[in-house]
């Protein structure tokens, strides 16, 4: 039996058929913001009401329904899950083995000033792991890092979120951009290059409003310097990679721009007064790690004991980055067909580490619509593939490197699966809300009633398409996999290039990340406010709003007054 997505399933009507879809998305808003629900609660009877509305509204055959939640449960865990895992597991072993007392100093040494170390920690390092990884790595290990320093938790997930925002749609090595090619037939580099000359505004903007937040205006002012230095490095190398490289390379290379042209500024120039959180004031003085004769303790550790210490962050950035390269993350999946030795080695250990059973009741089964070929649907389990077993590789490494016994690191690897239970059950549950509402074709029907805003409004409301996808799947790719023909053949019928509309999507979803259910269960589990979930979405849903709304203005002065932008 096969089922066909009726996007006016509701009285063949698209307005009301819209108003039905977007019950679950306000539910989920409301027992967030609202009613404060622990995230996994929260996630649970969302899915639950969305498999509901599949049924009664949308005719979804129960089993389809059941069984499309199946399926984004899986993936939710592998591997989104298995990210955080290994994330807040490496973490814990830089805790537990006294090496992260060594990172704290060292980055102290560089500077004791919050707003700076923001600056390095979340927006260039967390920018860098986007680029090399992406899927909640990047917030998972940058937050859990600036927990380290003394942040307060929910300040560390917030700017961790925030300041993710510039380099998601050029994440892992560019797949966001990529995977628009395939259902549009637009190359990626031209997409690429309309994306770098969006986004470089908002990522040279996003430094100065991390600490804007953080510290007020006054503040920021004091520190105006370095926030230029983070914020227009990274946005010129975006705009130089992403226009001239194509859209692999421009988060690896903005991040690491940023991060060492701050760093040297730094050994040139200091604020006038070292800002700390109000919590910390009284103890400055001990937060300072201030000793006889005014020297800091960092001093005392040599060279080779802080290598030691970051050696871990060292080995997760080189397993990630390797991990990412096309070709041997083809091998590791057991997909490669090239004739390189070691790749067809990998690739049969790959192959055995792979799974892909089909989804009963789903696969080839779902029609989008008439006319059209069912689509397969499989739970991909690609064990060896997956990026948080490179972080788990890079774990075992760190095991030898600290001298840590079996004992104790089995057991740590323990007491952190016992912390992201609930963030998992969250994870599980709000990625098989996604797979739910995407089999029924609720994504897909408020698309359309997007795209009906007509040529005038469509340009402002573009990026909301995308915005509105990476909340719901918690991925910029699967939002531009899901919107972007709808972005296209919209554009075209209304006169609007269909590049720009390609790239308002992309862009638009950055800002989506931030409050995507996936993103804040990541955040909390990786600084510990696992439960907090709807604090953390009350402090970036405001901001989110505020980042989509100046896309859109973008996006909308792109398509008529700054045409000569478009490639």
């Amino acid at each position: 039996m096969t089922f066909t997505q009726n996007f006016t399933a509701v009285g063949n009507n698209l307005a009301l058929t819209a108003i039905v879809a977007l019950i679950p998305i306000l539910y989920f808003f409301w027992a967030l913001a609202i009613r404060r629900m622990k995230g996994y609660i929260a996630g649970l009877t969302t899915l639950l009401l969305a498999i509901i509305i599949a049924i009664i509204a949308y005719k979804v055959p129960v089993g389809m329904a059941v069984m499309s939640a199946s399926q984004g449960a899986v993936y939710g865990v592998l591997p989104i899950g298995w990210i955080i895992v290994a994330s807040v597991f490496l973490y814990k072993l830089t805790v537990k083995s006294g090496q992260f007392d060594i990172i704290r100093h060292s980055v102290l040494s560089i500077t004791e000033d919050r707003r700076l170390q923001a600056l390095l920690v979340a927006f260039s390092f967390g920018a860098f792991l986007e680029g090399a990884a992406g899927f909640g790595a990047p917030v998972a290990i940058s937050a859990a890092l600036l927990v380290g320093l003394g942040f307060n938790p929910l300040y560390a997930a917030g700017i961790c979120l925030i300041a993710n925002t510039a380099p998601v749609a050029f994440g892992a090595i560019g797949t966001p951009v990529i995977a628009m090619e395939g259902p549009t037939g637009i190359p990626a580099k031209e997409i690429s290059k309309m994306i770098g000359r969006q986004l470089p505004f908002l990522s040279a903007f996003i430094p100065f409003y991390l600490v804007l937040i953080m510290a007020g205006f006054k503040k920021t002012m004091e520190v105006l310097p370095a926030i230029l230095v983070s914020g227009l490095s990274f946005a010129i190398a975006q705009y130089l990679s992403s226009n001239f490289l194509g859209p692999e390379l421009p988060d690896i290379l903005s991040a690491l721009v940023s991060l060492v042209a701050l760093a040297i500024f730094l050994n040139f120039w200091k604020p006038k007064t070292i800002f700390r959180f109000s919590a910390e004031q009284e103890f400055a003085a001990t937060s300072a790690v201030t000793i006889a004769g005014g020297k800091t303790k960092t001093e005392h550790y040599t060279g080779g004991l802080i290598f030691k210490a970051w050696s871990p962050f060292i080995l997760l950035t080189a397993t990630i980055t390797l991990w990412g390269i096309p070709t041997i993350k083809l091998a590791l999946s057991g997909h490669y067909e090239g004739t390189n030795t070691i790749l067809k080695a990998v690739n049969s250990i790959g192959h055995a580490f792979t799974f892909m059973p089909e989804v009963p009741l789903i696969s080839n089964k779902v029609i989008s619509k008439a006319g059209a070929a069912a689509a397969p649907a499989f739970y991909k389990l690609e064990l060896l593939a997956a990026a948080g077993t490179a972080i788990l590789i890079a774990a075992i490494i760190t095991k030898f490197i600290v001298k840590m016994s079996w004992k104790t690191w089995v057991e740590t690897f323990g007491e952190t699966l016992n912390e992201v239970k609930y963030p998992l059950i969250t994870i599980a549950s709000v990625v098989g809300f996604a797979y739910v509402i995407n089999v029924a074709g609720m994504s897909t029907t408020l698309g359309l009633a997007l795209a009906k805003t007509g040529s005038v409004l469509f340009p402002f409301f573009s990026p909301f398409l995308g915005w509105l996808g990476v909340f719901v799947t918690g991925s910029d790719t699967s939002a531009n996999v899901l919107f972007a023909n709808l972005q296209k053949v919209t554009a075209e019928s209304i006169g609007m290039n269909p590049i720009l509309a390609l790239a308002a999507n992309s862009s638009g979803g950055v800002t989506g990340k931030m409050i995507s259910p996936q993103s804040i269960a990541v955040a909390c589990a990786a600084v510990g406010l696992v439960g907090k979930e709807s604090e953390l979405f009350r402090f970036t849903i405001k901001h989110s709003i505020f980042l989509v709304v100046i896309i859109g203005i973008i996006v909308w002065l792109q398509n008529s007054v700054l045409s000569f932008m478009i490639p």
